[in-house]
């Protein structure tokens, strides 16, 4: 009996451990983020409800910030609901909002920065 509830639970561990998803950035894990501060925005989707988001921390960019995307395991940009769900998310990697702005670049449209702070 004892080695079954054992068994179970190595089981149970490898399931969940084969669910989780590992969120990187430009090919650096967010865990591995050794930045103080992070800058991120939303990028609309075309013909869709969600968004994308761009990070950056620091890293060097190239091929149309398509690198600051976060992405799964399967570098496949992650879909968030809002940038703010993104901000929450960010929470558990020991982040918390510092500062909102906005940029305008057209007579209508804007962008909004969100500024991340480690705690």
């Amino acid at each position: 009996m004892k080695n079954l509830i054992i068994l179970l639970a190595i089981m149970a561990s490898c399931l969940s451990l084969q669910q989780a998803r590992a969120q990187m950035v430009n090919g650096v894990k967010l865990s591995e983020i050794n930045a103080d501060y992070l800058e991120i925005t939303a990028i609309k989707r075309t013909f869709s409800d969600k968004i994308w988001i761009s990070m950056e921390y620091g890293q060097k960019v190239w091929d149309l910030n398509q690198n600051t995307y976060i992405r799964d395991d399967n570098k496949k940009e992650m879909e968030f609901n809002s940038a703010l769900d993104c901000v929450n998310k960010m929470k558990s990697y020991g982040y918390e909002l510092f500062q909102v702005y906005s940029v305008k670049y057209e007579q209508a449209n804007g962008l909004k920065y969100y500024v991340l702070k480690r705690k």
